[in-house]
């Protein structure tokens, strides 16, 4: 018995948006998270002063970019990752 592998490519890969310094304006930050999780605003702040912080997880590529951007905009720093099946 042979037991092949097979590797599926798709135009769907999930990606991570971690947070990796809150920068100066952290209230600002934690508003922007709030925003994008749904997560109270203390919560927010909590998630925001524990950086390098996962703040979404298995998101479309767009809407990645889009909350980075978003976390941008408050002052943060913030990156996408990649998210392999074969690592998660």
């Amino acid at each position: 018995m042979t037991v092949e592998y097979v590797l599926l490519v798709c135009d769907d890969v999930p990606h991570d948006v971690v947070l990796t310094d809150p920068g100066a304006r952290v209230i600002d930050v934690a508003q922007a998270i709030r925003r994008l999780t749904g997560l109270s605003l203390w919560r927010s702040k909590v998630l925001a002063t524990q950086a390098p912080a996962v703040i979404l997880n298995n998101v479309p590529k767009e809407a990645a970019t889009a909350a980075v951007s978003a976390l941008h905009d408050a002052g943060a720093e913030a990156e996408t990752r990649e998210r392999s099946e074969w690592g998660s």
